[in-house]
């Protein structure tokens, strides 16, 4: 007869999701119940996920710091971004989120894609300092315009990663290209696939630039 009961891992994992609890708590909770209705004892599936953490700890490491941002973000990181922004002579919204879409596409170039990102970088760093540039230069902005400052921080992380990362010959995305061609009768090397994503990155890099200084000015204006 066949065993249903391990499948309750998944009834636990949708209703704790859908109560909104802790999705840690929840996914774990539900890998202990999947081990003990499938005939496991308690020691036994604290060793599986133990040895799974172990097995792709190079993987899960990237994640070790995100409680560490919000850690710091509890204890003031983004009134600190803004105060050092605010102490910057000269810094607008357009050139720091100008220049924070070069410094994301030169590392995604060189393979550092993580380096940046919406939860490591654009909500604890580059979002609050946008803002508070904005703010220096347009005064106080309405809760309307703000939203939109956050939107493009995390637009500007969105183009500069993705048009910077197929520079890098080691991507995923190169890679799969590559072989593509291969079982298609063309081989070639990664690099000579990477090269050509220079010329989209640099139009990337003025298009939205342009886009990010057209809109600092627009904050600056009344509305009709």
């Amino acid at each position: 007869m066949t065993n249903y009961w391990p499948l309750a891992g998944i009834l636990i994992v949708v209703i704790g999701f859908a109560l909104r609890f802790n999705p840690l708590m929840v996914v774990v909770v539900a890998a202990i119940a999947t081990g003990l209705f499938g005939g496991l004892d308690f020691v036994a599936v604290i060793e599986s996920l133990g040895k799974a953490f172990n097995d792709n700890r190079y993987i899960s490491v990237t994640w070790i710091i995100l409680p560490v941002i919000g850690l710091l973000e509890r204890h003031g990181l983004q009134q600190r971004a803004k105060a050092l922004i605010e102490s910057v002579r000269g810094a607008t919204m357009g050139k720091l989120l100008v220049l924070y879409l070069l410094f994301r596409q030169i590392t995604a170039a060189l393979g550092m894609k993580d380096i940046g990102g919406h939860p490591q970088a654009v909500r604890p760093l580059v979002a609050p300092m946008a803002e508070a540039a904005a703010e220096k230069t347009h005064g106080k902005l309405s809760d309307e315009d703000n939203d939109k400052v956050k939107g493009m921080a995390a637009a500007t992380d969105n183009v500069g990663l993705f048009f910077g990362e197929d520079i890098f010959f080691a991507i995923a995305s190169i890679l799969l290209i590559q072989g593509v061609f291969e079982s298609s009768g063309y081989p070639m090397a990664t690099w000579e696939l990477a090269v050509w994503a220079v010329p989209t990155a640099i139009c990337a890099f003025f298009i939205h630039g342009g886009r990010v200084l057209a809109f600092d000015r627009k904050l600056g204006r009344p509305a009709k």
